[in-house]
């Protein structure tokens, strides 16, 4: 491995003993002293609802929550048909409507809404709107697009269904250690590095509506009614009984709303984002066991690319494979960001692209090329706590496991492992 180097300033940081303002990584595995205990209660408010700013405790390292941070709520027309009523033709009808505008639930990077983080943060814009939203990937395009409406009046009707879309972003709560004023040392849920947006839409509704039907503004109503093209010749003119064709307006507003194709797959972008040849590693002297609070088992690297990291017990014949170096070293507000080396097979911690989106996929090593997929940001206790919760900067999504039990795969949870197994100890060797 002729591309490592140390780092003199980080290989100085990992042997001090002491706190400092600015905090060093060998704070981690410093003796513990009374600092260790502070601000570890937590109160029972910040158990199932965490807010920025609420204590938190080590167990609490290896999760994240969203919260949102931006919301706009605009009535859409999914489906829309002109229809013309004459006199004799009142009555119950069936029309079948064109759709407008597709609509599916996404949130983050991939769109799906898979695992529990997607599914808390869709929950959370619902409660702080007061909306019903979708907390699944239903499309508006699968709904049905028939609507059957009494028409009691003749005239020229705009026949829809519409709801209301809700956009907007939502941030990372994760738990990390904050220097307090007087130099004390607490758990507290910061904002994290993580941040995306969010795509759903509330039940839909269906109807009718003439252009001289008095609705209210900013309504799924009236935007129906501003679908009728009200001022067009078509709208004035008499028409046989039945459906109208679109105006040219109805057709130019149908095609700006429909969703813009992206410029590849997610697995294409991935792909893009990595470097063809190896990086060059600027890795730390000190090598760690990254192992279970208490237990003697630890992430051991595989020997063969196919197969995952996995829980193992340190033994001599562990080959390094349990050893661990931290790279490219960067810290922003406290949260390290690194690439982690594995000594025993020269290769890099990674979640592999073609498993970004999928909720508990095996940690993997590769190659090193410093992809975002091998970057992760490392959350740490107050010092004299070795403990740490590690999450992957590409998918956001935290490290942990399912249970612990020897050749158990560390594995990625979109929120995290709520029982506390996503926390870790990071050991000097």
């Amino acid at each position: 491995m002729s591309r490592l180097r140390s780092s003199g300033r980080w290989a100085r940081g990992l042997v001090a003993l002491t706190v400092t303002a600015a905090p060093t990584l060998a704070a981690i595995t410093a003796v513990a002293g009374p600092a260790a205990a502070t601000g570890h209660p937590k109160p029972a408010t910040t158990v199932n609802q965490p807010k920025l700013g609420d204590a938190c405790i080590s167990t609490d390292l290896g999760t994240h929550h969203p919260y949102i941070k931006t919301t706009e709520v605009s009535p859409t027309i999914t489906h829309f048909k002109g229809w013309y009523i004459t006199e004799g033709t009142t009555g119950n009808q069936t029309v079948t409507t064109s759709t407008q505008t597709t609509i599916s639930v996404s949130v983050g990077l991939n769109g799906n809404v898979e695992g529990g983080f997607a599914v808390e943060t869709l929950g959370k814009v619902g409660a702080s709107l007061g909306l019903n939203v979708k907390v699944d990937y239903t499309s508006t395009s699968t709904e049905s697009n028939s609507v059957t409406w009494n028409f009691n009046q003749p005239g020229y009707y705009g026949v829809y269904k519409g709801t209301k879309k809700v956009t907007g972003t939502y941030g990372s709560l994760n738990c990390n250690r904050v220097q307090q004023g007087d130099g004390s040392w607490a758990l507290k849920w910061i904002e994290g590095p993580g941040s995306g947006s969010f795509t759903t839409y509330t039940t839909l509704e269906e109807g009718a509506v003439r252009c001289q039907d008095k609705v209210p503004a900013n309504s799924i109503m009236a935007k129906a009614q501003a679908l009728l093209d009200c001022g067009s010749a078509a709208a004035k003119a008499e028409h046989p009984a039945g459906a109208v064709a679109p105006t040219a307006k109805q057709k130019r507003d149908r095609l700006v709303q429909r969703p813009t194709l992206t410029s590849g797959t997610s697995a294409e972008q991935l792909k893009a984002t990595g470097r063809s040849a190896r990086a060059a590693l600027n890795c730390e002297p000190t090598a760690y066991k990254i192992a279970v609070p208490g237990k003697p088992l630890s992430w051991g690297a595989p020997l063969l690319a196919a197969d995952g990291v996995r829980l193992r017990p340190s033994t001599i014949f562990s080959a390094h494979l349990d050893n661990w170096r931290l790279c490219n070293v960067t810290e922003n507000n406290g949260v390290l960001e690194a690439s982690l080396w594995n000594w025993g097979n020269g290769g890099c911690a990674t979640i592999a692209a073609q498993n970004a989106a999928t909720e508990q996929a095996a940690l993997q090593t590769a190659p090193c090329t410093e992809d975002d997929l091998q970057r992760f940001y490392i959350y740490r206790d107050v010092p004299g706590s070795s403990k740490i919760g590690v999450q992957n900067k590409y998918t956001g999504s935290m490290m942990g496991h399912d249970r612990y039990a020897d050749g158990e795969f560390i594995r990625q949870y979109s929120s995290g492992r709520q029982d506390g197994t996503g926390t870790y100890t990071l050991i000097g060797v």
